[in-house]
C-alpha cells in the first residue's frame, strides 16, 4: 500500500473528501506521511506528531522493545526509575510506561514545544487503574543533557541527534526539509552529544543500572574507549538490518 492509499485509509477512512485532496497535496510535496496523518504506530502505542518532533524509528523501535525485555526480566516487580533522554516525542518512555507498569519515566527534552505533544502522548497510551492524570508516571524536564537532571535512574534510554554534517548525503531530502535539524545533527562527526551522553552516565546513573544509546556505526569504537575510560561497561549491537544501531552500557 502506498503513501496515498495509507493516508486515505489511515486518516480518512476510505473515504475521499477535499481535505483528503489537501492532505494528498502535501505527501505529493515531499512531506513525510507520519506528519500528515499526524500519528505513527511505536510498540503498541499511537504516538502523536503534533509539535513535528523527529518521527520515531523502526530502527530505534526496535532496541527499545529489547530494552522493555531486559528490564521485564531483571526487575519484574520492583518500582524502577528510568529518563528517556533526548525524548522528543517521548515515544521511547510513553513505551516504557505502557509495558511496564512498574516503572517511572522521566522525559529529558530541550524544546518545550514538544512538551504538550509528550502530555498528549502519555495521556491517549498509557491507562493506569490508579490515576488517569500524567503524573506520578514522571516528570518532564527541560534539559539540554543532563542540564537540570539532578536524580540517578535505574534505566537511561537515549536517541541523541548523532548525525554528522559531513554525511548529510545519508539523509533524506524530506527528512532534512521537514523534520527538526536539532534532533537529527550533532558536532563532533556526529558524537558530540553521544559524548556528553556517555560522561554523565556515573553520575546519573545507578549501580547496577544501564543505559543504551543510538548512534552510528562509526561511532561504535570512540564510545567503547569513551566508556572505558570513566569505568563504564558497552557493547554494540545490530539492529534488525544487520547495521551496528546501539551501545548497551553498565557501571
Amino acid at each position: 500500500m502506498n503513501d496515498r492509499h495509507r493516508l486515505l485509509h489511515e486518516k480518512y477512512g476510505g473515504v475521499l473528501s477535499p481535505a483528503f485532496l489537501v492532505d494528498a497535496r502535501r505527501l505529493e510535496q515531499g512531506e513525510p506521511l507520519a506528519y500528515v496523518i499526524g500519528w505513527i504506530p511505536f510498540l503498541d502505542c499511537k504516538i502523536f506528531l503534533d509539535s513535528r518532533p523527529l518521527i520515531p524509528r523502526p530502527e530505534t523501535e526496535y532496541w527499545v522493545e529489547k530494552a522493555i525485555e531486559t528490564i521485564r526480566s531483571k526487575n519484574p516487580a520492583r518500582e524502577l526509575h528510568v529518563l528517556d533522554l533526548f525524548a522528543g516525542s517521548g515515544c521511547i518512555g510513553v513505551a516504557v510506561l505502557k509495558h511496564l507498569p512498574n516503572a517511572m519515566v522521566d522525559f529529558g527534552e530541550i524544546d518545550p514545544l514538544h512538551f504538550p505533544t509528550i502530555e498528549q502522548n502519555i495521556r491517549e497510551n498509557v491507562h493506569r487503574a490508579e490515576s488517569r492524570t500524567l503524573f506520578p508516571y514522571g516528570k518532564i524536564v527541560r534539559t539540554d543533557v543532563y542540564s537540570n537532571i539532578e536524580k540517578k535512574y535505574d534505566v537511561i534510554l537515549a536517541n541523541p541527534p548523532y548525525i554528522s554534517e559531513t554525511r548529510v548525503d545519508r539523509v533524506e531530502g524530506s527528512v532534512i526539509k521537514n523534520e527538526p535539524r536539532q534532533a537529527l545533527f550533532a558536532d563532533e562527526e556526529g558524537f558530540a552529544l553521544i559524548r556528553k551522553t556517555i560522561e554523565g552516565l556515573p553520575t546519573h546513573l545507578k549501580p547496577g543500572g544501564f543505559a543504551i544509546v543510538e548512534h552510528e556505526p562509526e561511532h561504535a569504537e570512540a564510545l567503547q574507549k569513551l566508556a572505558e575510560g570513566i569505568g563504564v561497561t558497552a557493547h554494540t549491537e545490530h539492529d534488525q538490518f544487520g547495521i551496528l544501531r546501539y551501545s548497551v552500557c553498565t557501571l
